[in-house]
C-alpha cells in the first residue's frame, strides 16, 4: 500500500485498527497475571498455596520466552502476507489461547493435564504477544505520515499499558462487586 495515497481518515482507521488489536492482546496477557491469584488453585493440587501460586507464575514466566519467537515468526508472516492480516492472526491466536484456558477443566477433573493445557495456552499467548508487538509497531509506523511516525507509533506502548490498566481494572470492580474470594476464584 502507498501510504502516500491514503487520506487522513483512512490513516487513523488504520492506527485505531492497530492500536485496538494490541490493547486487546496485552489486556489478555495482563489479565493472566492479574487473577492467578485467583484460579492458581484450578490448574494445580490443592496442598500447597505457595506452590499453587509459584507454578502459575512460572507459566506466566515461560510465555515470556515464547515472545522472541512469536517476533520472529509474525514477522515473517507479515513480510508475505501483509501486516493487517499478521496482526489479525496474532490476536486470533491469543483469542484461542484465552478460550483454552477458560474450557480447560479443574486439577480435580482432569489432574496433570489441567496444568499442561495451561501451559499450552500460555505458550500460544506468548508467541502472539510476541508477534504483535513488532508487527503492530511496523504497522503503525508505516502507516503514520512522514512527519507522524513518532506520535502515532506511540499508541503502541499507550495501548500496551492500557491493556494492563484495564486488567488491573477489571479485578478491582470485581473484587468490589463480588463480596466473597471464593466468588472470584469460581
Amino acid at each position: 500500500m502507498n501510504t502516500t495515497q491514503i487520506t487522513t481518515a483512512q490513516r487513523i482507521k488504520a492506527i485505531v485498527g492497530g492500536s485496538v488489536g494490541n490493547l486487546v492482546e496485552w489486556y489478555d496477557w495482563y489479565a493472566y497475571a492479574a487473577f492467578a491469584i485467583y484460579f492458581s488453585n484450578s490448574f494445580f493440587p490443592d496442598s500447597d498455596l505457595n506452590a499453587q501460586l509459584m507454578n502459575t507464575a512460572g507459566i506466566f514466566a515461560v510465555g515470556f520466552l515464547m515472545r522472541p519467537i512469536g517476533g520472529w515468526i509474525f514477522g515473517s508472516i507479515a513480510d508475505k502476507i501483509g501486516r493487517k492480516k499478521a496482526m489479525t492472526l496474532s490476536v486470533l491466536l491469543m483469542s484461542f489461547g484465552s478460550l483454552l484456558i477458560a474450557l480447560t477443566p479443574t486439577y480435580k477433573t482432569i489432574g496433570i493435564l489441567a496444568p499442561a493445557l495451561l501451559l499450552i495456552a500460555r505458550l500460544l499467548q506468548g508467541l502472539s504477544v510476541g508477534g504483535e508487538y513488532g508487527v503492530s509497531a511496523t504497522y503503525l509506523s508505516e502507516m503514520a505520515s512522514e512527519n507522524r511516525r513518532g506520535f502515532y507509533s506511540s499508541f503502541q506502548y499507550v495501548t500496551l499499558i492500557g491493556g494492563q490498566l484495564i486488567a488491573l481494572g477489571i479485578q478491582l470492580i470485581l473484587q468490589k462487586l463480588l463480596l466473597t474470594e471464593t466468588q472470584l476464584e469460581e
